[in-house]
């Protein structure tokens, strides 16, 4: 069986550092980092740029579609570009009716549909707390889920939770320019800004829990006995 990846950059294969200019520092999506934490074939087709409508007008989808079989899982993650397309992107508009097609050709195939939420980028205002940079995105997605009954990965919701566990400061280093601040080297402007794409950190603390959910939704541990028994103290 394989996971096939349909998404944007903060999804997408390693750069390999070339925006930094070192190996060492690349600049990656979670799905990068998925093969690590998963026995199954991994197939990231996500692209940077990706919307809901260029994915399939570039012929991405295409790809995911011929090599579809049976059994086969597709999670879907989009958002960080539809929203810049208001209006015939909007939320509860062409963003959700293309997530839904997308839906029901992945079923259509006998593969499995999970949509995903987008991570939130890491913007903290003047006091300290992570703002919301989604609007309404986020909660389409999961509408979509209960309407299709879909699973779903709320990467939103634990993003949010991860960069506020880690906090400001902590939080940095699962970026290009808090891992390359932490060894004393300078990046560009464009770097030093970005908080919405990974570093390896970043991309593999993402790809954990979407393993982790993954397995969730496969049932995975569900066949077997429960350890309360062996673990309760007299």
């Amino acid at each position: 069986m394989t996971i096939h990846l349909a998404g944007d950059s903060t999804v997408a294969p390693t750069d390999g550092g070339a925006t930094a200019g070192r190996p060492d520092l690349p600049l990656l999506g979670w799905g990068d980092e998925l093969r690590r934490f998963t026995a199954e074939a991994v197939a990231n087709r996500a692209v940077g740029g990706a919307t809901t409508r260029s994915f399939r007008d570039e012929g991405h989808w295409d790809r995911i579609a011929a090599e579809l079989r049976p059994g086969d899982t597709v999670v879907i993650q989009f958002g960080h570009n539809d929203q810049k397309e208001p209006v015939d992107l909007a939320a509860a508009g062409g963003y959700r009716d293309r997530l839904a097609v997308y839906t029901a050709e992945t079923r259509a195939a006998g593969a499995r549909p999970v949509l995903a939420t987008s991570v939130e980028r890491r913007l903290f205002d003047d006091e300290g707390a992570l703002r919301y940079s989604h609007g309404p995105y986020p909660d389409a997605v999961r509408a979509l889920s209960r309407e299709l009954d879909v699973p779903v990965i709320d990467l939103n919701a634990f993003t949010r939770w991860l960069y506020t566990y880690l906090g400001e400061a902590g939080s940095a280093a699962l970026f290009v320019h808090g891992a390359a601040a932490a060894r004393g080297i300078l990046v560009d402007a464009a770097l030093a800004n970005d908080n919405t794409h990974y570093t390896t950190a970043g991309a593999a603390a993402v790809a954990r829990f979407v393993a982790e959910r993954l397995d969730a939704i496969r049932g995975v541990g569900a066949d077997l006995a429960p350890l309360g028994k062996w673990t309760l103290q007299p």
